[in-house]
């Protein structure tokens, strides 16, 4: 995905189950660019060791390098854990799509 530096404002398509249950393939998020980030919050990233793919990812703590990020689902997730630090392009405001998901 390319992403265009004159919105402050991009549309995500999460591809995968990393971020389950929070967040589920499919899902369609709004995203705010920024380069900061506090813990706990959702973000897409970029790891430098793979700087061809974007992850939506939580972001865990502040490291030397970036920032040390992980997905909900640990068993399904290629994360810090894997790559080191990742740089935050931006922080997830919200799921705009579905606008209902069902409880199963």
């Amino acid at each position: 995905m390319a992403l265009s530096r004159q919105w402050p404002l991009i549309r995500v398509l999460v591809r995968g189950q990393s971020m389950a249950p929070t967040l589920r393939d499919g899902d369609q998020l709004l995203v705010r660019r920024t380069t900061s980030a506090r813990p706990g919050i959702v973000l897409v990233a970029r790891f430098d060791a793979r700087p061809e793919l974007l992850v939506v990812k939580r972001a865990v703590r502040p490291v030397q390098g970036g920032w040390w990020v992980e997905g909900d689902n640990s068993d399904g997730s290629d994360d810090s854990r894997r790559y080191g630090p990742a740089q935050p392009i931006g922080r997830v405001l919200w799921r705009y799509w579905p606008l209902l998901r069902s409880r199963s």
